[in-house]
């Protein structure tokens, strides 16, 4: 029995398991702290703010009456409201509801008004969108963007001629002026199939040429979790300098020969730390832009590239980086509805759809590749669960909206019986789409 092993993989998967902990812990607080704020703003009181589910292992109750709480099961947590029969608001404890004067029932989730209610409903998305705008902007504004002109901060190693210097800043590549970052990136699908370039660089208030390496080489810098590449051991900071025996000079020639392969062995040649070795790994099915802007199936081998350099940065103002954080979380929501939508038509695969056991990979995955990783990864899926409870399903946040735009529209609630249903088929169609990503978690690869 290999007894090393299996301590190394129990002490992986428990990192794996807190760091999710962690990760859903600070979402999900965060989604409640919606409900409950703009529910207190609005009149209704919050009874208990729980951060998981069953026995407490602790709590205190503030000076309004609220009990905070930590409970034994942190996959979750919860805001009950006065006069709610259950921890999901999904009804009225008609016991408690009958003792409550007109004035108590007003601070109750359903005796409040409509207003009042769609808004408590809506914040916990809201504040998960909050989170993600704030998280990006202050990524960008503690590590700053490019300044406009293109200028190397620090070289990142690779086995070529490299005649480049920190503090260089690039006036043309092959020729083409390079007046701005924006000008610089514009080039990299337009490099010759050659490992080196020749630079026009200021130097010291001197211009000289130099040769270097091609902008966008077979650089990894980042290893996709339940990718090819991590399981046949690639990191950061490899050179795949050949794919099945053809040299790739460039991000570019790898991609080629991977997207040929169709998902068949390929071979790579890495550089790592001055030494040269030999993998095989097959390219995995994943979705791909297709020219229309949605998703296709193509093969990957699970990495990102990036320029050979790091670039001299500058600090944004607060405004941009709000902006971009808008920017970021959009795109996120964006990417989410194109992928849903190619699963529909069939364009991709639904094996892309995860579930818990590969949120917690990916999870983990992040918070091994450094803090500004995982922080950013708390953001992108604080995003997408704050999108996710926006969807009219019933115990979702937007089944409750849905019921309150009927209330709107009708001037009367649903009927209990009809929200009983609604509720149960809800809760039937979670269980079920938890069961199948969880499945994809298992069996797809």
């Amino acid at each position: 029995m290999d007894i090393p092993g299996l301590i190394n993989s129990f002490g992986d998967t428990l990192h794996t398991v807190v760091v999710f902990i962690v990760a859903l812990s600070i979402i999900v607080s965060v989604h409640e702290y919606g409900h409950y704020i703009v529910g207190r703003w609005s009149g209704i009181h919050a009874e208990v703010f729980s951060i998981g589910f069953g026995p407490r292992l602790w709590s205190r109750v503030d000076k309004r009456g609220t009990r905070w709480q930590v409970a034994a099961f942190p996959f979750g947590g919860y805001v009950k409201f006065l006069g709610d029969a259950n921890a999901a608001s999904a009804g009225a404890d008609e016991t408690t509801m009958a003792k409550l004067s007109d004035d108590e029932r007003r601070h109750t989730m359903h005796g409040a008004p409509l207003w009042a209610r769609a808004a408590t409903v809506f914040a916990g998305p809201l504040f998960n969108f909050i989170l993600s705008i704030l998280v990006f902007g202050g990524l960008l504004f503690a590590s700053g963007i490019a300044t406009d002109a293109p200028e190397i901060e620090t070289l990142r190693p690779v086995p070529v001629e490299n005649g480049l210097a920190p503090g260089d800043r690039i006036l043309a590549v092959e020729g083409v002026a390079t007046p701005d970052y924006e000008a610089l990136v514009g080039l990299v699908d337009k490099m010759p199939a050659a490992a080196t370039v020749d630079y026009l660089v200021l130097r010291d208030g001197s211009e000289l040429t130099v040769v270097g390496p091609t902008l966008f080489p077979t650089l990894v810098q980042g290893v996709l979790p339940r990718g090819a590449a991590i399981d046949a051991g690639l990191e950061v900071g490899d050179v795949i300098t050949a794919a099945n025996g053809t040299p790739t000079p460039r991000f570019l020639d790898l991609q080629a020969v991977v997207k040929a392969s169709a998902g068949n062995p390929v071979t790579l040649t890495v550089w790592r730390d001055g030494d040269e070795f030999d993998t095989v790994l097959s390219p995995r099915p994943r979705p791909v832009t297709a020219e229309d802007g949605g998703f296709e199936t193509g093969y990957q081998i699970g990495i990102s590239g990036g320029f050979m350099f790091d670039p001299a940065t500058r600090r944004p103002g607060l405004g941009e980086a709000l902006l971009t954080g808008i920017s970021q979380t959009w795109g996120i929501i964006e990417t989410t509805f194109t992928a849903l939508g190619s699963m529909i038509v069939g364009s991709i695969s639904t094996c892309n759809l995860s579930g818990p056991v590969g949120i917690a990979q990916v999870t983990g995955a992040a918070a091994s590749a450094g803090l500004i990783s995982f922080i950013g990864l708390v953001a992108a899926l604080s995003t997408a669960i704050g999108l996710l409870n926006l969807f009219p399903i019933p115990v979702l946040d937007g089944g409750h909206l849905v019921f309150h735009a009927y209330e709107w529209a009708r001037g009367r609630p649903p009927s209990d019986r009809f929200m009983n249903i609604a509720m149960a088929a809800g809760l039937a169609l979670v269980l079920t789409l938890t069961v199948f990503g969880l499945s994809n978690d298992l069996f797809c690869r």
